[in-house]
């Protein structure tokens, strides 16, 4: 029971942490949708490959340096949990300040490679544009975040996240309907509200330093031989999400046209929130699993791994309900009622709900495998759903059923990598309960 209720306090603050992060852009989609228009709201769609790519690279330090800090912790290693700390954050801004710098010296390929339209083009440039020069605020308020949960304070990063929720939603009202700075002014909103949080963490790593702290540190960049293999399955997980974006919106273009764009801005949103709903299950998972495998409990992470079982598959019967009996009353959120798009954007959002019903369970299993240090599986399960097996979905199915094969392709890919998670999994359990330690 003790070690069930230590699941809640993480996994709960965890995923209402991921669904303030996944808010962002649905908000500045409604803001812009309402104050703008369906264009405005398309072009935002297009542009969020780019701050998914931005949050990946958070992602992927965040998590690996995660592992690694809470095995370090797990094994009384206090001093070389603070170095990883240290260090990772000023790797994160630095690659981060590259980021953006790379971005806005190409700023309108960008937004042709994102498949901005002659309608949609300067809308794009002004939102990519805004958010790279933010970049760095959501990388590092990101690890600040997860480095909060493994320093043992999962309700601190509820309170950061959620206070950047607030703020993003107030400064949108402000910019986007207050002002009119239309799609510049949400994606300022968005920017702002990172600094915000940003500094709500570092408050707290200022004034709490028991255990983590900020200060300085010994470069040891031989580190991330261990910690980027670690956070690539996490990391691909939030790529998948922009990368899912990036696919769908090229496939839409060619096989229906841009028309059929607010449908998918629609659907986009809503699988962000569900994905986002089981990667927090998963990143409030991980930190427990990796400090019972530092301290050699290995019956303790197979406990953790049911629950997380649990609550994907608890989330999944949730989400897909949601998309089910919901499809009106979440598309009338972003759409009119008598708009053109909006029947159809209701059955395309009916269609794509059955993926719910698999996407969780692949992602905790991807997460588990992470934080037990077995970064090959997880990498095989992300790298498969994120980029191959969806790859091949959107290559055959539009072919083979048209508009319908575009909605069912995310299931497709789905069942294919459960698949390949469930071959992961046996292996992992083959290995006995002696072996289920740390590789080296």
């Amino acid at each position: 029971m003790e070690l069930r209720k230590r699941f809640l306090k993480f996994v709960l603050p965890s995923i209402a942490s991921m669904w303030a992060f996944s808010l962002y852009t649905m908000v500045d989609g409604v803001f812009v949708a309402r104050g703008v228009g369906e264009t405005a709201m398309a072009a935002v769609n297009l542009s969020a490959p780019f701050t998914s790519l931005v949050f990946t690279v958070g992602v992927l330090l965040a998590t690996g340096t995660s592992t690694v800090i809470s095995v370090a912790l797990g094994r009384g290693e206090l001093e070389r949990a603070r170095n990883d700390f240290n260090q990772n954050l000023a790797v994160t801004a630095a690659v981060s300040l590259l980021l953006t710098a790379l971005v806005l010296l190409s700023l309108e390929r960008t937004a042709l490679i994102l498949g901005a339209t002659p309608d949609t083009l300067e809308y794009v440039k002004e939102y990519v544009g805004t958010i790279a020069v933010f970049a760095v605020f959501f990388t590092v308020s990101y690890n600040l975040e997860v480095q909060v949960k493994a320093n043992g304070a999962p309700q601190v990063s509820t309170v950061g996240v959620l206070s950047c929720a607030l703020m993003n939603v107030a400064l949108d009202a402000l910019f986007v309907v207050g002002l009119g700075w239309g799609v510049w002014g949400a994606a300022l909103a968005t920017g702002l509200a990172q600094v915000s949080s940003t500094a709500v963490f570092l408050v707290y790593f200022l004034t709490h330093r028991e255990r983590l702290r900020l200060g300085r540190f010994r470069l040891k960049l031989r580190r991330y031989r261990r910690i980027v293999p670690l956070g690539l399955s996490e990391g691909l997980n939030e790529l998948s999400n922009g990368l899912v974006i990036f696919l769908f919106n090229h496939t839409i273009l060619r096989f229906i046209g841009e028309q059929a764009l607010p449908a998918y801005t629609v659907i986009s949103y809503v699988n962000t929130l569900v994905l986002m709903t089981m990667t927090g299950a998963a990143q409030g998972m991980q930190p427990l699993v990796s400090y019972a495998l530092g301290a050699g409990r290995q019956e303790e992470c197979r406990r953790l791994l049911k629950y997380g079982v649990a609550a994907a598959a608890l989330f999944a019967a949730l989400s897909f309900a949601l998309g089910e009996l919901g499809a009106p009353l979440i598309v009338g959120v972003f759409l009119d009622r008598g708009s053109a798009i909006f029947d159809y954007s209701v059955s395309a959002l009916r269609m794509y709900a059955w993926s719910f019903l698999a996407v969780g369970f692949n992602v905790i299993f991807a997460a588990f495998l992470t934080a037990v240090e077995r970064p090959a599986p997880a990498l095989a399960i992300s790298l498969s759903r994120s980029l191959v097996l969806l790859s091949a979905s959107l290559l055959t199915l539009p072919v083979l059923f048209g508009d319908r094969g575009i909605w069912f392709s995310t299931l497709a890919s789905e069942l294919g990598c459960l698949v390949i998670t469930a071959a992961c999994a046996a292996a992992y359990f083959r290995e006995g309960r002696e072996d289920a330690g740390p590789l080296s």
